[in-house]
């Protein structure tokens, strides 16, 4: 039996397949247990069985390699692998995601904050190195002996059916491992998305590296990134119940008659999916609220990594200003995403649901939406643009803004604002609202205007000394760390910008005319949820709270008001256009007015995670947490989760096509033709 063993170990293959096999199970082990992932569950089989098919063809293809190349490849792999995974973990640590190769053109951005994004790593994802090391022993002080011993290779039958069996083992494995993709046991009866529809487009990283471990995510990434894969819906409709709709009081207007000629005529599939799920989406209807800011001016405010911190009345009394005569919002979340500021604000303009691998707003900045906010306020003969204090460094709003309808963007160049190209110098928003004020009085407004300005003040770093981090730091408890002072600290810039363009507005006779509507685009990374919660009124470490960040719906002439639905970034479009009284249909927004009776009371994260007033939904930890003591059946639980996952890939499919623009088309040659 010895001498057997040690002719196998002998032979290349073998001895690779079993260094890899070995070596990636304690990778994935050590991964799942310090992202306190389940080891032991039915999953389990298909990531061993996965982590087989790729260390057999690894050992295959290796030993035909020269025995000291196959040792250094052996070992660079297990060390990318550990490098991988260590940067992963680091990733979902500071941001809450999982990085993706599709987030390639970030590249150059995030290499500016590099430093704090290794220093925010803790020491216990260093673990991962431990199989390199392990490897690297073996080869230097226990392999030499054990191939001494080793009786000199030399082509034999056994050798040659060595060679051909792995070939014939790595056919029935990936037999077996479609057969985990398909069988009913190997399923998540509560995910919408089977295994295999994972499988062939794994854009849910959460989920894949779940299902499928860290590992074989990274392979199927990058096979998604250079060959995406294919999920397409069918959405049932009945075409009479559309065009007997009665339209009276539903805020829609795109004609059923002509919305269905174009189903009919379009021949591509994903066109048409994308056409019968818009066409049959529920349409909202006009309620007490409709119209109460029409023919107001608007001003959106997106602030950056602004926290529910804001809402301290004691630091931040301007932000308080605003909730004395405003809608609060106190369940509103801003989702994470791999790249939530410029992700979150487009979504916040146009109500889809960015993609979850990529860096939307880049990447399809050529898109363009008839629906978006910019464009109903243009129709409505408003004179709209839009604002940021930084340069085009991270996004490139100079296309994305003029392609979502904005009729002029502004930078900081533009704008004439004092700011640094080196990386944590932000400049003032105190001088953006100057600025803007300056543009206002420039202009003539023989119409009303709508603006949507984007902060920057508040942006990380945090960790060391800058003008702003460091400005009103002794407002603070001296027992808090520096770095959450330092937070709250350029949140003051923010909360004096607020009064500078409230008096602003008041000195030029327009405040009650004009509406104010701010939210945070994300909470503030780098800061531990421990050192947060020091003043947080709520565990910021669980149930995704560390996503909730305010929402406030500002006019000097309204009755201040809180509501308890839960919101986000998504439901700002079709909320507004109804207060504001706008021309546009409910349907083609994944949100919904808030301010509805019949709002749909749902928070949906870029996992499928969800949460409303009864319950928190984990899709990546397959767990559901209740706030009340009614709960969901698996059924309706699957219902909910169908319906999620609908949103977010017809958001992401929709945008990849660049649908509206081709909607919009359509409806227009329509009429034309008519």
């Amino acid at each position: 039996m010895r001498k057997m063993l040690r002719k196998l170990w002998s032979n290349r293959i073998f001895q690779n397949y079993f260094l890899f096999l070995l070596l990636f199970i304690l990778l994935e082990v050590l991964f799942r247990v310090i992202d306190g992932m389940p080891v032991f569950s039915v999953e389990g089989i298909r990531i061993f069985l996965g982590l087989n098919i790729i260390s057999l063809f690894l050992g295959y293809i290796l030993s035909f390699l020269p025995r000291i190349v196959n040792k250094i490849i052996v070992l660079l792999l297990v060390l990318i692998a550990s490098i991988y995974g260590i940067a992963e973990l680091g990733f979902h640590h500071f941001l809450g995601v999982y990085a993706s190769v599709g987030t390639n053109t970030q590249l150059g951005a995030v290499t500016s904050y590099i430093g704090e994004f290794l220093s925010s790593f803790k020491w216990i994802f260093y673990l991962l190195i431990i199989p390199f090391v392990l490897l690297f022993i073996y080869y230097l002080f226990i392999d030499k002996k054990v191939t001494l011993e080793l009786p000199k290779r030399k082509i034999s039958k056994l050798s040659v059916f060595l060679k051909i069996v792995p070939v014939f083992i790595l056919a029935v494995l990936c037999i077996l491992y479609y057969g985990t993709l398909k069988v009913s046991f190997m399923q998540d009866k509560l995910q919408s998305s089977t295994a295999y529809e994972l499988f062939m487009k794994p854009t849910n990283a959460s989920l894949v590296i779940r299902d499928f471990g860290y590992i074989s995510f990274g392979l199927l990434d990058i096979k998604e990134y250079f060959f995406p894969g294919k999920v397409t819906h069918t959405v049932e409709i009945d075409p009479d119940e559309l065009k007997n709709q009665i339209e009276i009081s539903l805020q829609t207007n795109i004609d059923n008659h002509t919305w269905l000629g174009i189903i009919d005529e379009e021949s591509d599939e994903e066109l048409n999916s994308l056409n019968q799920y818009f066409i049959s989406r529920e349409a909202s209807t006009t309620n007490e609220y409709t119209g109460d800011f029409e023919g107001k001016n608007l001003i959106v405010i997106m602030v950056e990594s602004g926290s529910d911190i804001l809402l301290n009345e004691e630091y931040y009394p301007n932000i308080q200003r605003l909730l004395q005569n405003g809608y609060n919002f106190t369940n509103n979340y801003s989702p994470r995403n791999i790249c939530s500021t410029g992700n979150n604000e487009m979504s916040a303009m146009i109500s889809l649901y960015s993609i979850n691998n990529n860096c939307t707003a880049n990447v399809y900045s050529s898109n363009t939406y008839f629906e978006s906010i910019f464009n109903l306020f243009n129709g409505a003969g408003y004179t709209t643009n839009s604002f940021h204090d930084y340069y085009d460094w991270y996004y490139d709003r100079t296309t994305i803004h003029k392609n979502m309808g904005s009729g002029a963007f502004y930078d900081a160049e533009d704008l004439g604002i004092d700011f640094s190209y080196q990386y944590g110098v932000w400049p003032s928003d105190e001088e953006l609202m100057e600025k803007y004020l300056e543009v206002i009085d420039s202009e003539v407004h023989d119409e009303p205007f709508m603006s949507f300005l984007t902060t920057v003040t508040s942006h990380q770093p945090y960790s060391y000394y800058s003008k702003y981090g460091d400005m009103y730091m002794d407002l603070f408890p001296s027992d808090y760390p520096d770095d959450l002072k330092r937070y709250m600290s350029k949140l003051k810039v923010v909360d004096n910008a607020i009064d500078i363009l409230l008096d602003g507005l008041e000195e030029r006779g327009i405040l009650d005319d004009t509406v104010i509507v701010l939210f945070g685009d994300h909470y503030p990374y780098a800061i531990d949820t421990d050192t947060l919660n020091l003043e947080m009124p709520y565990d910021v470490g669980s149930d995704a709270n560390a996503d909730q960040v305010p929402l406030i719906i500002y006019n000097s002439e309204i009755e201040a008001k809180e509501f308890d639905s839960y919101t986000s970034y998504i439901d700002l479009v079709p909320t507004i256009a109804n207060l504001f009284n706008l021309s546009f249909d409910s349907r083609l927004y994944m949100g919904s007015d808030v301010l509805s009776d019949d709002v749909q009371d749902l928070v949906i994260f870029m996992d499928g995670s969800w949460k409303n007033d009864v319950a928190y939904y984990n899709a990546s930890a397959n767990s559901i947490t209740y706030y009340t003591e009614s709960m969901y059946s698996d059924e309706e639980i699957l219902a909910i989760n169908t319906e999620v996952r609908l949103k977010l890939e017809m958001s992401s499919l929709a945008i990849r096509r660049n649908y509206f623009s081709y909607l919009e088309n359509k409806l227009n040659s329509y009429t034309t033709s008519e």
